[in-house]
């Protein structure tokens, strides 16, 4: 009997259900695209962390580099100048560490054996510049009244023993073509394959370390830098005169790489002089709950560095992701309660209203003998189906919401940097153009993932709403008395 009569008000008073169903369905549909929206900036934002300090790594410890001039040399070329015609090219390249102080390598064990550490390795950031080119002496070209005619090299004049040029004399020819190169090398510990920054790219061609490589003289490149200079696997690249073989192309999943090469960690000490040191030590906790916990028992007992969190450098995020992130956190959040509120305020209020319209309609069931809670029951199995049925469209316009916005994928940009003192944002963080404070900027595009967990929500969502609208109606219909019915005969 319940089902009968309930089946035939729904169809009978099909405009009104649908008005009902509509509400809550746009309140339930707008919750279902804000949240997908936030889960999709969760992602991006961690995709955005493991660009920097790849996957797996839930904090960093390093040493804040030393303010610009304290200590800090800046890098000296030297070139012979050559006769002109002789042709010959010069280059010399400078190898140093790059955005922070370096740390002893025992610093590494030292971080190892704190409470709550599951892994920890050392890496060695170094940035590279080559001067290559040529340096050619200019002539001293004299004047036809000065007597000889001809020229004379102008390291000739104006020693002992020398010709003095006169002042009508001229400097022709000489000059110098330079071409500067730099780019990042990252050292990395290539018996630690699962932590560092590496572990943010694949490998796209050839092969990657192998743990018996530690003193090897080869290389992994990073794709845009190997299309750049046109290297592929088993191609050489000469760093400080000594020369790597090219083993593996690795292709950075998001953004930028960490670096242009990397090198097996002790060739990196070498190639710096910085034996025994390394400036970042990439650290994994046994559990993600612990993390605070870790990093305060590391800045207590291994005094003299700085430990950043991925939490941390989330705080650096800034750029069109970190406002579109704002958004969907407090504005469309907001938004979406306000609006599934007001929907379910309507629905009662309709129900109730539906109540009102139906008082000759409860009343002659209560004279026929319908108690009141049979009468209340009704009112609420129909509010919840109307529930449902909006649960149904707002789940449908949710998930085409979110197809929409994934289809799309507008493009935000992410810009870190100066977040982690002079060094500049987290352990092992390629730093920009401009120095190692300078920003970077990453290209991320967004998704809205839709999960199991949210289709429960507006599931819960539409019971909640129709149990609200029900309770409106019901205890209206509680209130009925069959006197009421006989009122409204007309």
């Amino acid at each position: 009997m319940f089902f009968t009569y309930l089946r035939r008000e729904l169809r009978r008073r099909r405009k009104a259900a649908l008005v009902v169903a509509s509400g809550l369905a746009l309140g339930i549909a707008l919750v279902i695209v804000v949240t997908s929206v936030s889960a999709g900036m969760g992602k991006a934002q961690d995709k955005v962390l493991e660009s920097l300090y790849g996957l797996g790594t839930d904090m960093t410890v390093t040493k804040a580099a030393a303010p610009s001039g304290t200590g800090t040399e800046r890098p000296r070329f030297r070139f012979d100048a050559q006769d002109e015609g002789s042709g010959g090219e010069q280059s010399s390249d400078r190898v140093m560490v790059q955005g922070f102080q370096t740390l002893a390598s025992s610093t590494v064990g030292r971080v190892a054996a704190q409470d709550g550490v599951a892994d920890a390795v050392g890496g060695l950031s170094l940035q590279v510049v080559k001067v290559s080119g040529e340096f050619t002496r200019g002539r001293v070209q004299q004047d036809g009244s000065g007597g000889q005619g001809g020229g004379q090299d102008s390291s000739q004049g104006g020693g002992p023993g020398g010709v003095q040029p006169s002042p009508q004399d001229r400097i022709e020819g000489g000059g110098a073509d330079f071409d500067v190169n730099s780019y990042s090398v990252y050292g990395t510990d290539v018996t630690e394959p699962a932590l560092g920054p590496l572990t943010s790219s694949r490998i796209t061609g050839g092969r990657t370390f192998e743990a018996s490589e530690t003193d090897a003289a080869v290389a992994v490149a990073d794709a845009s830098y190997a299309k750049e200079k046109k290297l592929e696997t088993g191609s050489t690249v000469t760093i400080r005169n000594t020369k790597f073989r090219v083993v593996g192309i690795a292709t950075a999943d998001s953004g930028d790489a960490a670096a242009d090469l990397y090198i097996p960690l002790k060739r990196a000490q070498t190639l710096a002089d910085a034996k025994d040191k390394v400036t970042t030590v990439y650290v994994k906790a046994t559990d993600s709950q612990r993390i605070d916990g870790v990093k305060a028992a590391i800045g207590k007992n291994v005094p003299g560095t700085t430990v950043t969190t991925s939490a941390d450098l989330a705080d650096t995020v800034s750029g069109s992701l970190s406002t579109a992130s704002s958004l969907a956190t407090s504005v469309g959040r907001w938004l979406s309660i306000v609006v599934l509120v007001a929907a379910f305020l309507v629905a009662g209020l309709l129900t109730s209203s539906a109540v009102s319209r139906r008082v000759r309609e409860f009343g002659t069931l209560k004279a026929l003998g319908w108690k009141s809670g049979r009468v209340t029951r009704q009112v609420v199995g129909e509010a919840v189906v109307n529930g449902l049925v909006g649960g149904a469209l707002g789940i449908a316009l949710g998930l085409a919401g979110a197809y929409a916005v994934t289809a799309v994928s507008p493009t935000l940009q992410a810009q870190l940097g100066g977040g982690g003192g002079a060094g500049g944002g987290f352990g092992g963080m390629r730093a920009a153009p401009g120095g190692p404070g300078a920003q970077k900027t990453l290209d991320i595009a967004l998704t809205a993932p839709v999960s199991l967990t949210t289709i429960a929500l507006a599931v819960a969502l539409a019971v909640t709403g129709g149990l609200i609208a029900g309770a409106f109606g019901g205890w209206r219909a509680s209130r009925l008395r069959p006197a009421d019915a006989l009122r409204r005969v007309e």
